[in-house]
Formats: structure tokens, sequence, C-alpha cells
């Protein structure tokens, strides 16, 4: 399989050393001719104009490493040609737009996967492998701790819940298996954040999940205590235990007692290009398609919506 890879910032980088080390990469676009030097290898054709790579181009796929504004543009210059696509998360900061892209890909069976990759590292892996197995018996309630000073220069307004918290989102499907009903949330900038128009940097929500499952979520991208990892602090409580995530240490606690897990065997331990070609090659649905992805995006948009009407919000997902 060969893939044209469109975007070669940061993400965009590190797309491009993977895609060259599997002898996946075809040809790379880059709207920005300076950013050719990163690559330091003439052995791969580059192109400023995407429409001009997908002519000149016999690709199987496409990834999408745009900034998230671009996104739609480049994903629909794909589909023009019934190409698969790879897009690193959000499929758009507009939600409705989000909703079009995917009933277009579903409309026309074209593959189309969001690069979540929080849900594929080891440690969530075996996680959810405990939950599915009844470790700590029925769940009881989720908790997430997430706290980081992250403040950076993008080419867009860098807020907690389209950057950061739509990972922490997925992973509360993932682990419960079970999708929201109802959200109230308040996001906000704490005194003495920084000032640039749009960003929001804290967030606090309750979710409702089926079944009655209630999930809180406290994040900040603009903490100056003791930091979290990138995926944040867990605590699963269920009827028979309680599961806890710091780091990378997964902790059972368990009839007054706690006991790291530290075998991590077992699990399907694969990252999320190699979920999108098996998916390509299998004929299946990826674990975190567009439309699976939608799910999680909703959270995030009635997150939205719960904040500025200060009511609890039912969260709806369109049926494509």
């Amino acid at each position: 399989m060969r893939a044209i890879l469109v975007g070669l910032g940061a993400a965009g980088f590190s797309w491009y050393k993977r895609l060259r080390d599997q002898g996946l990469l075809a040809a790379v676009v880059e709207v920005d001719p300076t950013m050719k030097e990163k690559m330091n290898d003439d052995s791969f054709p580059f192109y400023t104009s995407l429409e001009e790579a997908l002519l000149n181009e016999q690709v199987d796929f496409l990834v999408n490493v745009t900034s998230p504004m671009i996104h739609t543009r480049v994903n629909n210059a794909a589909f023009d040609r019934k190409l698969a696509v790879l897009c690193e998360k959000p499929i758009s900061f507009d939600y409705e737009e989000s909703i079009e892209i995917v009933s277009r890909a579903a409309k026309e069976h074209i593959p189309f996967m969001i690069a979540e990759n929080y849900r594929r590292l080891p440690f969530i892996r075996k996680m959810k492998q405990l939950l599915d197995d009844g470790a700590i018996g029925n769940l009881s309630t989720l908790d997430v701790q997430f706290h980081r000073f992250h403040h950076v220069e993008r080419k867009y307004t860098v807020s907690v819940l389209d950057d950061i918290g739509v990972h922490h989102f997925d992973m509360l499907r993932y682990f419960s298996g079970r999708e929201g009903v109802s959200v109230q949330a308040r996001l906000y900038n704490p005194i003495g954040g920084w000032k640039e128009e749009g960003a929001v940097l804290n967030t606090y929500a309750l979710l409702e999940l089926e079944g009655g499952l209630i999930a809180t979520y406290n994040a900040s991208i603009a903490a100056r205590g003791t930091e979290t990892s990138w995926w944040g602090n867990w605590r699963i409580e269920g009827t028979e235990g309680a599961l806890e995530l710091t780091n990378k240490e997964i902790r059972i606690i368990k009839d007054g007692k706690s006991t790291i897990v530290d075998d991590l065997s077992g699990i399907d331990e694969t990252d999320t290009l190699a979920e999108f070609i098996a998916s390509l090659q299998q004929g299946r649905e990826a674990e975190t398609s567009g439309i699976d992805y939608l799910k999680t995006q909703a959270l995030v948009h009635y997150a939205k919506l719960a904040s500025e009407t200060g009511t609890t919000t039912a969260i709806k997902v369109p049926t494509l």
C-alpha cells in the first residue's frame, strides 16, 4: 500500500517518518515549500498543491495531518477520488461540518478513520481488558483529572476540550463501552490564565452515560501545580473494587489491598496506522472510524452547549 501525506508540521513530520520507515510513503504535500528541508530526503515527490499530487500519484490512501480548519477541504478532495483517509482529530471544529464529512464517507462507502491514539496505548488496552473481564465488578463511577500547563502557538486557537479533552472523552466511551446521554459542564478561564481570543483553558463536566453511569471530568491546560500525564489520572469505581491509572501505573484496589498491574500481556497492541491498514485489508470498519468518532465529538459539542446554556443538555448523535 502507498499513501500521500498532507501536512508536514510537528505532527506531520512524525507521520512522515512513520510512513517512510514502513515503506508506505508515496509523496508529501505541504503548502509551505520551506518545510521540505525537514525531510532531508529527495526520494519522495514533494508537492505544494494537493490537487497536483492527487492527479500525479497512484495511491491507496491519504493521511491528513493539516490544521483542523483545513481538514474538510483535504478530506473532500480525497473523497472526490474515492481515496480512503486517515485523519488527525478533530474531524472538524464545526460539529455540523463533521457530520457532513462522515455522512459523505459513509454514503459513498469510503473508509474514513480518525487517528485516536490514546486508546491504543498498551496500558490503556490493559485497563480495558481488566474492566471487560470484570476485575472490579460492574462499573459504578468514573473520574478523570487532567492538569497541565500547555501554552503553545498553533495556526489555530488551542482550547482544552477540542485539543486534549476529546481524547479523554473518547477514553470514557472506550473504557465504559457506553455512549453519552446528557452532560452538565462549565468551560472557563482561571484567574491568571493567558488571554487569547476564543481560548478555553479549564473545563469541569459531569456526564451521564447509558445505564445511569456517571463520569466526572476536571481538566486544565493552565495548571501550575503538579502535572498529570497527557492521558490524565483515572479512578474507576466498581461494585467489587476500583481501578486507578496514574502515569502508566495501573492499580487494582480490592478487599482493602492495592495491587500494581505490570503484566500487559494478552492485549491487541497495535497503533493507529496498523489498525487503519488492517481495516482496509480486511474490508471492515476501523475501530475509530469517522462514524464511531462522531460519538466522541458529540460529547465535546454538547458539553460546550451545556456550558453556554447553564443547563443539563441531552447528547444526540445523528443516525447516518
